[in-house]
């Protein structure tokens, strides 16, 4: 399977982790050290302010770890993108996404909110989900002291978190509100009855298996994994109707490939404006990875799409 990996990206697999979440905790551990010194070496621009805050939980729990990535170009209503890091629901938290909120801060031109949601087995669906809404509600509504246009905010993530952001927008329809400008699913983990062609195929690949999206399941869902929530396994929604417009991206060499691809047919069927990019050669989590060709065309191809969602100019 190697050599079907752009050149680019097969160089760099010997310095990529080897993700093993049987002991969540411990690798939950490992993996936050690791995002730290990655988001350290990033270089905030001049043009991003970067602040830490919380969101008040509504359940009477912890607050809300978020960080905040705000242009600071001229005083205008911006748009918003409330963000979700990946990690199966098991592992990552706000510093795994640096890079990507500091990218889009500076590249889009738009306030990202990096949510710091509750991580499974501790915490099992719905808390993630019912952190995600806070923080986007939260955002909503304090639209005007964060400089933000309420008709003008998207949500997405990657991988879980991508996953996190469908879910959170079926369940804001069907909450009727708030309306979102768009929902980007990066490599998104959608379908826990893990039955399609890819899931079989790429069983042992970089960054992410079968068996790792398997334990993952099982630790989100907890004893619900038999009977899903739409919400927490949006590819068994049955009405994608009235979604907002979608970016998703799928992999080639991903296990979780072709749930992205259904998803993205289904919401087309639907009809819900949706970009798709299918890219040869990668694998799940690659196009965080700088530097290759093909992952840097899929980062612009997604500020591109979300300029165009928020009413955002090119920079």
């Amino acid at each position: 399977m190697q050599n079907r990996i752009d050149p680019q990206l097969r160089a760099l697999l010997p310095a990529l982790p080897h993700v093993d979440i049987a002991d969540p905790a411990t690798f939950r551990e490992s993996q936050r050290l690791r995002a730290a010194m990655l988001a350290a070496a990033v270089e905030r621009p001049d043009g991003v302010a970067v602040t830490d805050g919380q969101v008040p939980a509504r359940d009477g729990g912890a607050d809300i770890p978020i960080r905040l990535y705000t242009p600071t170009g001229p005083t205008r209503p911006m748009g918003a993108l409330v963000w979700f890091h990946g990690g199966g629901y098991v592992f990552g938290d706000i510093a795994s996404s640096e890079r990507s909120c500091v990218a889009i801060a500076e590249s889009v031109g738009c306030l990202v909110v990096s949510v710091e949601y509750r991580l499974a087995p501790e915490n099992p669906y719905p808390a993630g989900l019912d952190d995600g809404h806070t923080a986007l509600m939260w955002v909503v509504e304090h639209a005007n002291d964060l400089a933000v246009d309420p008709a003008r905010i998207a949500i997405g993530g990657v991988s879980a978190g991508a996953g996190l952001a469908a879910g959170l927008a079926l369940r804001v329809r069907d909450e009727m509100g708030p309306a979102l400008a768009c929902q980007v699913l990066d490599n998104p983990m959608l379908d826990d009855r893990m039955q399609t062609d890819s899931i079989r195929e790429f069983t042992d690949t970089p960054l992410w298996t079968t068996a790792q999206a398997a334990l993952a399941w099982d630790f989100y869902l907890g004893d619900a994994r038999s009977e899903a929530s739409p919400y927490a396994a949006p590819a068994r929604a049955e009405n994608l109707i009235g979604l907002p417009p979608a970016w998703i991206s799928a992999c080639e060499l991903d296990p979780l490939r072709d749930e992205a691809l259904d998803y993205a047919l289904r919401l087309i069927r639907a009809g819900v404006p949706v970009e798709l990019h299918h890219r040869p050669g990668t694998f799940h989590g690659s196009n965080a990875i700088p530097g290759p060709t093909v992952s840097d065309r899929t980062r612009d191809d997604m500020h591109h799409a979300l300029r165009a969602a928020l009413g955002e100019s090119e920079v």
